[in-house]
């Protein structure tokens, strides 16, 4: 019967329902205290109480069936309008809300056909420059020079496989990383000075702190302020067996990239985040270790592929049974693998200047600050926990597991990804994915306007930040 009913009417009923509510138990005050003079005093606390209870379940009433299918409704259009996902409008779920929920539905299925169209034509021209992209990495493989190219920041906005070579004996390449976190800053900065009087390009030699490793190679500079850096090949001629090989890894975008200043005032566009994931022998941050750490590294709002980590970590203890029973990581697996001081360096390393992001973050947090001091680090990062902007884009009120998320944003976690390090940090890479053009749609433009936000979420989970 009430499905029948306009919207505007059965707002217009649910007030109704508070005035006659309100008068049956004025009316019955009244009869109550009729003819007993003492009985007034009570009279009034019983209406109090009662008229509490009534608009009391008049609001849950409303809430229930008006405001949390709106909320959810805006969620889902968000979730369509900014990121392409989801299942769209359930009408059933806002079946007392007239028209809004069907037009909503068709609002969504008309964006949605529009997007697949646009993403097929994507996908055609994706494919191309993918083609592309595979024959020059083909070409610059065969060619036994290692290339990156910097920004005019000193950043890195392209890698070979050659490249990714040589970084990685010092520590897990990156774009957007500055060369100067590498190598010895001095003999760069000499090299660019030089390159001012110079005609073509000149000499570099490239030392890491520790004077362990030392590459020679050529500096060029480029029309848009940038360098073309070139390593010579015998300096690469034995490739470490531990490293895996690895795909032309570049973001041309990057060369145009300004110095935000200020973290609180970086646009979310512009930042850089690595996503995480620990396994562990339990669940207590004090009591137990770390035996498997993934990461993925997200960089304009994309994940950037070929920048990853995936390794066990020794924990000096054995693994209970139960725990395997969960990860299926197994004292055989471990046992030739780093402690968590080489790991969680690595780690930290891999991390440099950009916002550490992992589901339910204070455990994750935890134990790599209980372990700081056998690293030889410090755990600073700014923290983003996507369990919090969950709850910033979809309400408190819904469910926040990594599961539910996946499930809400149409991300596929394969099975045998599922409690591993690195498949729950790709999953958990792929939700802030997106989440970051939602959060911008709702207005949220920076990190300040996001760590805002997600503290009116703390009672959810503890801020890690400051």
């Amino acid at each position: 019967m009430l499905n029948l009913l306009s919207l505007r009417l059965r707002i217009f009923l649910f007030f109704c329902l508070l005035a006659v509510g309100g008068i049956a138990v004025a009316v019955g005050a009244v009869w109550f205290a009729a003819g007993r003079p003492a009985a007034g005093l009570t009279a009034v606390v019983i209406f109090a109480f009662v008229n509490t209870g009534v608009i009391l379940g008049i609001w849950l009433l409303f809430d229930e069936n008006v405001a949390k299918p709106i909320l959810n409704m805006s969620a889902q259009l968000r979730l369509r309008a900014h990121s392409g996902g989801g299942a769209g409008v359930d009408p059933s779920e806002a079946r007392y809300l007239g028209d809004l929920a069907p037009a909503a539905q068709a609002l969504t299925q008309r964006v949605g056909d529009v997007q697949s169209d646009t993403e097929a034509r994507v996908a055609s021209e994706t494919q191309r420059l993918q083609g592309e992209a595979e024959r020059l990495t083909a070409i610059l493989s065969e060619i036994p020079i290692a290339t990156i190219l910097l920004n005019a920041s000193g950043e890195i906005v392209l890698y070979d496989s050659q490249a990714a070579t040589a970084l990685a004996r010092i520590a897990p390449p990156r774009l957007k990383a500055r060369l100067t976190d590498y190598f010895d800053p001095d003999p760069i900065t000499a090299a660019m000075g030089a390159l001012v009087d110079a005609d073509g390009d000149v000499p570099l030699r490239l030392t890491d702190p520790e004077g362990a490793h030392v590459f020679h190679g050529r500096l060029k500079a480029l029309r848009d302020g940038g360098h073309m850096v070139l390593i010579d090949p015998p300096d690469l001629s034995e490739a470490d067996p531990a490293i895996s090989p690895r795909p032309l890894v570049y973001d041309f975008d990057l060369l145009a990239q300004e110095d935000a200043g200020d973290l609180a005032d970086t646009p979310l566009a512009q930042l850089s985040f690595v996503a995480f994931d620990t396994e562990t022998t339990g669940l207590s941050v004090q009591d137990d270790a770390v035996i498997q750490i993934g990461a993925v590294r997200v960089l304009r709002g994309r994940i950037v592929e070929g920048e990853v980590i995936d390794q066990y970590v020794d924990p000096g203890r054995p693994i209970p049974p139960a725990s395997t029973r969960i990860h299926h990581i197994t004292d055989e697996d471990v046992i030739d693998a780093p402690d968590i001081a080489v790991a969680g360096r690595t780690l930290h390393a891999f991390s440099r200047d950009a916002v550490l992001v992992a589901h339910n973050a204070p455990f994750d947090i935890g134990l790599l600050r209980k372990d700081e001091g056998r690293m030889g680090v410090t755990w600073t990062h700014p923290v983003l926990d996507t369990v919090l902007l969950s709850a910033v884009v979809f309400g408190t009120s819904a469910q926040h597991s990594l599961d539910a998320l996946c499930d809400r944003l149409g991300i596929t976690i394969a099975e045998h990804r599922r409690h591993t390090a690195l498949g729950d940090a790709r999953a958990t890479a792929e939700v802030l994915v997106c989440l970051l053009p939602m959060l911008e749609g709702m207005g949220i433009a920076t990190f300040g306007q996001l760590l805002a936000e997600t503290r009116k979420h703390g009672r959810l989970l503890q801020d890690l930040n400051g």
